[in-house]
């Protein structure tokens, strides 16, 4: 997935976004450890409104990057969660400019990595804790994944010994 990943934020790099890798995929890299991701969570340049901005605006240029996905094979499946598939392969974009008011957490604080020339954001370990911990609270992934994040917090919490 983490191959996946570079691929289209490669792309992404060309239209002048430097992505920010999220979830299970992103946590591997800070951990170096599997934790079984299923899909992949890129956020990007957004309304900083988060989930309360419309779709059609939430995510900034929007259209660019179905484009991009188009040209990588991809269909998009799920406007609301601009979720786009792929031969069983999942890509959801999120928006980066709700990071700080949803997990307190400013935007210049993340850090940049790069990685066969593809330029990228990536939580810390830290910051991972508070993501998981803010989205450990909200009903939609309560009903969805709280034990999975539950796991990953308690993991965080242990080798950060807080």
């Amino acid at each position: 997935m983490y191959q996946l990943f570079l691929e289209i934020a490669r792309e992404l790099n060309e239209i002048g976004i430097t992505p920010l890798l999220m979830g299970s995929v992103g946590l591997e890299r800070v951990t170096n450890r599997s934790w079984e991701a299923r899909d992949l969570d890129i956020h990007v340049p957004s309304d900083p409104r988060g989930w309360e901005a419309p779709d059609e605006g939430r995510i900034y240029q929007f259209s660019e990057i179905n484009a991009l996905m188009e040209k990588l094979g991809f269909q998009l499946v799920d406007r609301h969660e601009h979720e786009f598939q792929k031969s069983g392969l999942s890509v959801e974009f999120g928006g980066i400019n709700s990071l700080p008011s949803f997990a307190g957490i400013p935007l210049e604080e993340l850090e940049e990595h790069a990685d066969q020339e593809v330029r990228y954001f990536l939580p810390t370990a830290e910051q991972y804790l508070k993501i998981y911990r803010s989205s450990s609270k909200d009903s939609y992934r309560a009903d969805k994944n709280n034990q999975k994040d539950f796991a990953k917090i308690a993991y965080l919490e242990n080798i950060l010994n807080t």
